[in-house]
């Protein structure tokens, strides 16, 4: 088949591109600014574009035809209606990366699936991906432009420690905190399920949609099976690093209250609510998809990788004196009684 990447080196897209290459038997494009080629396995065709110059990208497709087109970096639907000018009428297949924050907040039931309505009133990003998604099946339903909405949650590689509460500057400060005895902040009272996704778990589920007939006009959310509570995967975390947990737990709403961080998004919008995602659906277009890497797993490998790559630790010192605040605020409230 001949597959076109929008992107392709991202936290999802380069399992996906690792996965395809693998396989040998596809001709894999990648369209992007060619920033992390280094990283790219063998066999893989790199078109050096901006997609959001959208006449230098038709310039570079010209003349060329796909059996599926995969759009990892649309957020808004006006890049929407840029791809659906430019694939239209020589795509078999247009994927498109929405998001499982998408998903009615707050939640009527904590199981989810794709039959579970969209409406997040907390976070724009949620929202833009609904308007993304009613756009596509618009084009779906009314010229029949092939489009597939996959809705992955908590994604993860082994560059980064997937976590609820962190600075801007990624979750490595937490993971130094833990190194050093320090206390950690876990909001809510850490007992909210949730879900981590190793992305080459992920990738298995995407690359058995790619092609697949049934994929055409649907949704499919891909997500591991294990569920976890927040104290639980702090406590995994902790536990990988031979440390013992240290932390505060403090409620989402504070935590929001007291931050230029978005905490209204990421923590009322997304992670502070119990979800537990029913995947019946992809396992019947993709038989045999089976989640193979547990969490601890994903952190092992994970927390090896960062701890031998400098580049991936990343101190976030206005976060951590942001963390000393928040807990030495919420210590000296309890000796008031």
């Amino acid at each position: 088949m001949n597959i076109l990447l929008i992107g392709g080196t991202g936290t999802i897209s380069m399992a996906i591109t690792r996965l395809l290459a693998s396989r040998g038997t596809d001709n894999v494009y990648l369209l992007n600014r060619g920033t992390r080629t280094a990283e790219l396995p063998s066999g893989i065709n790199v078109i050096n574009a901006d997609i959001n110059d959208e006449e230098e990208v038709k310039s570079k497709i010209s003349g060329m035809t796909f059996d599926a087109v995969c759009e990892f970096i649309g957020f808004v639907p006006s890049q929407i209606e840029r791809d659906h000018r430019l694939f239209a009428g020589i795509t078999d297949q247009y994927i498109y990366i929405s998001s499982a924050s998408a998903y009615h907040k707050p939640v009527g039931s904590y199981v989810i699936n794709e039959g579970t309505s969209l409406a997040n009133p907390y976070w724009q990003y949620s929202r833009d991906k609904i308007a993304c998604e009613e756009l596509l099946m618009s084009y779906y339903r009314n010229e029949g432009f092939p489009v597939t909405i996959v809705r992955p949650s908590h994604t993860y590689d082994n560059r980064s420690i997937p976590l609820g509460v962190h600075g801007n500057k990624g979750s490595w400060q937490v993971v130094k905190r833990m190194m050093e005895g320090k206390k950690v902040i876990i909001h809510g009272d850490g007992t909210s399920l949730w879900t981590m996704t190793y992305n080459t778990d992920f990738a298995k589920g995407y690359v058995g949609l790619i092609g697949n007939p049934h994929a055409i006009g649907e949704a499919f959310q891909i997500t591991n099976d294990e569920t976890l509570t927040w104290n639980q995967i702090y406590g995994t975390i902790a536990k990988v690093l031979g440390v013992e947990l240290n932390c505060v737990h403090v409620s989402s709403e504070f935590l929001r209250d007291v931050s230029d961080y978005d905490f209204e998004g990421s923590l009322i919008g997304d992670k502070a609510c119990s979800v537990v995602f029913d995947n019946s659906k992809l396992k019947r277009a993709v038989p045999g998809f089976t989640p193979e890497v547990r969490f601890e797993q994903g952190v092992t490998m994970a927390l090896k990788n960062i701890l031998e790559h400098p580049e991936f630790r990343v101190e976030d010192p206005e976060f951590d004196m942001w963390c000393d605040k928040v807990i030495e605020t919420i210590e000296n409230a309890k000796k008031q009684f």
